[in-house]
């Protein structure tokens, strides 16, 4: 039998009373008289708010062209003269009345002295036969005349009076006639367009101009079937320009049919006055119309946050977060429409895109209004 060494035995109690300080080392904390463990950090100092319910406005988005209220297409009522001057240019402002344009006269005027002369010619031809009417009536009395030769002059007088009446209208003709060698303005408005150049001829439904009437416009929106019952004269539509400016306008009519294509139908909006500084027609415009107003529960934008295309909000309940989905409406200022979350909620205002679910915060006393 082989004994142990004193070595191996003095190996083997130092070993034994290194493992057991080494489990005492890693044995449970103390109960008594140890050190309370560190308090969790707040991720963040954040100021809370309600959501409040306003009164929302409640609008209709559309689209559509910018058009001319009326436009009228100014044609010479003479033909196969010749044009002599042009008095207007596209974006000319004109008044009612106002020469546009003139026509050479020359043949109107000689016509027009023919016409003068075959009047004074016919007066002359009825006087002369009223007189010989006369005569012959008093020498009938006096038994002379027969009556056949009574009826001859009589005859005689009256086709010299319609010769006359004739006359007298070709005269109204040559004057109306040389009255159309100037072109005039039928309305006050603005020139949109200018076919009229001088040294051509006038020709039968020539197009020498274009006129905006009274320089007004007006917006055409294309409304779906399903909303036009919503929209009516009077309502106040906004729409925006191409600089981003902004235009009101009142509806003036709603179309009575619908396109059976697109399923959309035409409104009417009469545009200011000085809407033609802003715009022009042809121009394509957004808008939307104004239907009232309708409450509504809202939060200011900064608490909103946007993740993967969905909207959250952060509520507070006892220093900690939670992350709750919420539906976003319409925008509204520095306010936005909010569905799916308690109105008496408390949520973090401002600064969510710091904080994760479930984090601890430090609140603000006093409640962030909005």
């Amino acid at each position: 039998m082989i004994k142990p060494s004193t070595e191996n035995i003095t190996r083997q109690l130092f070993g034994a009373v290194f493992l057991s300080t080494l489990l005492a080392a890693c044995g449970d904390s103390p109960k008594d008289g140890a050190a309370p463990a560190a308090a969790v950090k707040p991720a963040l100092t954040v100021t809370t708010i309600k959501p409040e319910t306003l009164d929302w406005p409640q609008t209709l988005k559309s689209s559509g062209n910018i058009a001319a209220w009326q436009e009228a297409v100014i044609s010479p009522e003479i033909s196969n003269y010749r044009i002599t001057e042009v008095n207007a240019n596209v974006g000319d402002r004109v008044k009612k009345g106002q020469v546009l344009a003139r026509i050479a006269a020359d043949t109107v005027e000689s016509e027009l002295a023919e016409t003068r002369a075959s009047v004074a010619e016919a007066q002359s031809t009825l006087a002369e036969a009223q007189a010989n009417h006369e005569r012959a009536k008093q020498l009938r009395e006096k038994g002379f005349y027969s009556a056949q030769q009574n009826t001859q002059t009589q005859t005689a007088s009256d086709t010299a009076l319609a010769r006359l009446n004739a006359a007298k209208a070709r005269l109204q003709t040559a004057e109306l006639k040389r009255s159309k060698a100037t072109v005039l303005a039928p309305d006050d408005g603005i020139i949109s367009a200018r076919a009229a150049t001088v040294g051509t001829l006038t020709q039968p439904g020539q197009e020498l101009f274009r006129l905006i009437r009274g320089a007004r416009l007006e917006w055409r929106a294309e409304v779906s079937s399903i909303d036009l019952a919503r929209l009516k004269a009077g309502q106040v539509a906004q729409l925006e320009t191409p600089n981003s400016e902004m235009i009101e306008g009142v509806i003036r009519a709603v179309a009575p049919t619908v396109d059976a294509q697109t399923r959309n139908a035409l409104v009417y909006v009469d545009l200011p006055a000085n809407a033609v500084q802003q715009v022009s027609a042809g121009m394509f415009a957004r808008g939307e119309f104004r239907l009232g107003t309708k409450q509504a529960l809202t939060l200011p934008q900064s608490a909103v946050l946007q993740r993967e295309g969905f909207s959250y909000v952060f509520r507070v309940e006892q220093n900690k977060v939670t992350q709750a989905k919420i539906v976003t409406g319409r925008r509204n200022g520095e306010r936005i429409e909010i569905s799916g979350l308690d109105a008496g909620a408390q949520v973090v205002a401002s600064g969510a895109a710091f904080l994760a679910d479930g984090d601890t915060v430090r609140v603000v006393s006093g409640e962030k209004q909005p």
